[in-house]
This record gives C-alpha cells, sequence and structure tokens, in this order.
C-alpha cells in the first residue's frame, strides 16, 4: 500500500478522467469510520476528483437527493441507519438517479461479501490498494453507458418543461 505521506505530499496520482473528460468528477463517499473517510477523501482529492462525504447511508441519501451532480458513489457496505446495499437499493429504484455507478468496500468474507453486492458495479475488498481503487473509479467513469445515461438525465433536468 501507499503511504499517506506519498499521497498527501508528492501528489503522484491523479485521475485519468480528469485529464480525459475536462471536468472533474464527483464522488459521493459514505463510509461510517472517520479515520477512513478523511483518509479517502485526501486519497480521491489528491487523485482530481471533487468529494462529498457523508457518515452514513442516510446522509448519503440526503446529499444524493440535494446535488444531481454526482457521478460515482463509494459506499462502505455495513454502516448505521441505512447500510450500503439499502443505499443501493434506493439509488436503482430512483430514476433520476438510477444512471449513477456505486463501488462497494467490504471488509465482509468474499462469498458474502458477493451476496452484499447484488446491485453494484465494482465490488472492492478492504484493505483496498490505493491504485486498485482509483483504476476502479476511472474504469467505471469511463464506461460509455454511464456517460451517455448521464448526459441523458442531465438534459432532462436542465431543459424546460413542457407543460408551462
Amino acid at each position: 500500500m501507499i503511504s499517506r505521506e506519498e499521497i498527501l505530499f508528492t501528489g503522484r496520482y491523479t485521475a485519468q478522467n480528469s485529464e480525459n473528460c475536462g471536468k472533474t468528477s464527483r464522488v459521493l463517499l459514505v463510509e461510517d469510520d472517520q479515520a477512513l473517510r478523511r483518509y479517502l477523501e485526501v486519497l480521491l482529492t489528491r487523485a482530481g476528483y471533487e468529494v462529498l462525504a457523508a457518515a452514513d447511508g442516510l446522509e448519503g441519501m440526503k446529499l444524493l437527493l440535494g446535488n444531481r451532480e454526482i457521478d460515482i458513489v463509494l459506499t462502505d457496505a455495513i454502516m448505521p441507519n441505512l447500510s450500503g446495499k439499502e443505499l443501493c437499493r434506493f439509488l436503482k429504484s430512483t430514476p433520476t438517479l438510477c444512471h449513477i455507478p456505486i463501488v462497494l468496500l467490504s471488509a465482509l468474507d468474499s462469498e458474502h461479501a458477493k451476496d452484499e453486492a447484488n446491485g453494484f458495479d465494482a465490488l472492492l475488498a478492504k484493505p483496498v490498494t490505493n491504485e486498485l481503487l482509483i483504476n476502479c473509479l476511472d474504469n467505471l467513469l469511463s464506461q460509455p453507458r454511464f456517460r451517455k445515461v448521464a448526459a441523458q438525465v442531465g438534459q432532462l433536468q436542465t431543459s424546460p418543461s413542457s407543460l408551462s
């Protein structure tokens, strides 16, 4: 694993998506462990992402409902108030949010984690290496299916209503 100092001081990690897309991708980070949440915030920010952080799934849900500019969700599996699985179910059942890719971070054993990951776009077992996490986010964000649907949803939300 890469040391915290290397991330903080070298700026070695830059996200491929920020160079390719011309815009900074916004990550919703949902993690109940405060130290890990802060570490991931620093890592993702250094990698070129804009990070919105939530301490549990309920707080994450509120951020999703109040902010339509989220490009990807990175969530812990087990949290108080609303689990990662419940957050995923909410996202996939909400028409304006169902296009957002979801990455599940899990400390569960692989068989149980696979059951929990039903509906997620990627599953990463804790502890995860920094390179693997950044590559996973970059790869999901570069997939045409997510970019195309996100663009269509953005057009629907910004176009004038035909009912007026």
